[in-house]
């Protein structure tokens, strides 16, 4: 074979891979795409949804502050605040029937303690002048602005266990979006700044403008996003449990050592059963019990000078104990996760049963701490706000941006879902890392597996949907 005959050979089989590996990347690209744009029509309007009410939370502070300025801010500063007893015999005494189960103490001397009160078996949040003991104002604890905005975030405002795992499914496939975002992101060709980090504007209106919009936005959130989305999930029903299983098999959260005295209790009971205020770590600690027998229980005044010489950084919730063996609870989830700290306290000796603070945390329970704080905006103020603005912004942007683009390419009589690759291989192994994500996050695992059901069993078998959604 001459040297011109073998040149030739070899530019065609350069020429037959280069086309291979093009259609190989083609169909992975297809597949990615495809995964991401039915996730995308489910679940942007509940992304909007828990943007929407992120946003708005992140400056609780403020807003309940403009609402419920008479009631969180005392009129006249005085002297010294009267001590904790007598303000919760005060309004005992004024208010016939109450119950008080916990009262906060506050350390700026402008603010009013809050306690958390049962009157004729409603729950009501109760706010007090520290300096007169006289009720500034009371609130259904149930309808406050807080409560409205955390249930839509959490339960989308019906309530309900279906509602938060609606929720919680939400945030595992945002994170599944974000992550084939950015591969469908990544420049294929030679890298420009436009389109890729800065959108073009030469069209307004145009597939190419709100694909920009979709694109770049996205990647610009995209790191904070995921920390916000991930810090979030510890308080998820589902793959909340699986954190705190994690972290207490691999010793990660919350030490043994933190029981003083003798060992970890066997008790069913756990903290967030019967106390506020607590942070992530502290929430599953099993509850010690006081030991009964006949005498006197201390008053909050002695529990609220343990707590001082504890070294418990204000503002902090004292709960009342429940029973003859329950234990008094002072606890703080401080907006700086470093002064966080949980304390079980003998009702009767004044016995400090557990102990724990941030110090003592596992590092898996540090992270989730300073990722919590991060995700209320409240680890580093305003900045930090504002941070959680704009991703929140952001994320509404480009769901809208998604929406349009999508329009835009809508064929009639067609749902517009990218073609499905021709590659089998190429499909069934971007399945294959879909269910690892999956196997991770157990809601949307099981979600893909009913589509896979949905469409082998019957979009398959259908004519029509097999037209409409282009398979």
């Amino acid at each position: 074979m001459s040297t011109l005959q073998t040149d030739k050979l070899n530019s065609i089989t350069t020429d037959s891979k280069s086309k291979m590996s093009a259609g190989i990347r083609q169909s992975i690209y297809q597949s990615v795409w495809r995964w991401h744009f039915y996730a995308g029509i489910i679940f942007a309007p509940f992304l909007i949804i828990l943007a929407f009410s992120g946003a708005v939370y992140l400056f609780k502070p403020q807003i309940e502050g403009y609402l419920y300025k008479d009631m969180l801010t005392v009129r006249e500063v005085g002297s010294t605040p009267l001590a904790p007893e007598i303000i919760a015999e005060k309004v005992i005494k004024a208010y016939p029937g109450t119950s008080i189960s916990s009262i906060t103490l506050d350390s700026n001397p402008k603010s009013s303690y809050k306690l958390s009160v049962n009157r004729d078996g409603a729950s009501t949040t109760m706010y007090v002048d520290p300096y007169t003991g006289h009720a500034l104002g009371m609130l259904d604890s149930n309808k406050t602005f807080t409560a409205f905005f955390k249930k839509m975030h959490s339960e989308l405002v019906i309530g309900g266990t279906f509602a938060n795992r609606i929720i919680e499914l939400a945030a595992c496939w945002a994170i599944i979006l974000i992550l084939t975002g950015l591969y469908l992101w990544w420049p294929r060709k030679k890298p420009g700044i436009w389109g890729t980090i800065m959108p073009r504007f030469s069209k307004p209106g145009s597939r190419l403008f709100w694909r920009d919009l979709h694109a770049v936005p996205a990647f610009w959130i995209s790191i904070v996003l995921l920390i916000i989305i991930v810090s979030g999930l510890p308080w998820s029903s589902i793959m909340g449990g699986k954190i705190d299983k994690l972290a207490n098999s691999t010793n990660t959260n919350t030490p043994p050592f933190a029981y003083n005295f003798g060992a970890k209790p066997e008790s069913v009971t756990v903290a967030k059963d019967i106390a506020e205020d607590l942070p992530w770590a502290a929430e599953n600690l099993s509850v010690p019990g006081s030991i009964a027998g006949g005498y006197v229980p201390l008053g909050i005044n002695d529990i609220v000078l343990i707590a001082d010489e504890q070294q418990v950084i204000k503002p902090y919730t004292l709960t009342m104990p429940s029973g003859e063996t329950g234990v008094y609870t002072v606890s703080t989830s401080h907006p700086t996760p470093v002064y966080n700290a949980t304390l079980h306290i003998d009702q009767y000796s004044g016995a400090v049963l557990t102990d724990v603070r941030f110090a003592d945390y596992g590092i898996m329970a540090k992270a989730i701490s300073y990722g919590i704080a991060f995700h209320e905006g409240t680890l580093f103020g305003l900045a930090n706000q504002l941070l959680g603005l704009i991703a929140c912004l952001g994320l509404i942007l480009v769901c809208i941006s998604s929406y349009m683009m999508w329009r835009k390419r809508q064929p009639s009589g067609k749902l517009g879902a990218p073609a499905k690759p021709k590659n089998n291989k190429i499909t069934i192994g971007v399945l294959i890392i879909m269910l690892v994500c999956g196997a991770i996050m157990p809601l949307a695992g099981l979600s893909i597996l009913i589509i896979i059901a949905l469409d082998f069993v019957i979009l398959r078998r259908i004519k029509s949907l097999r037209h409409w959604f282009s398979i």
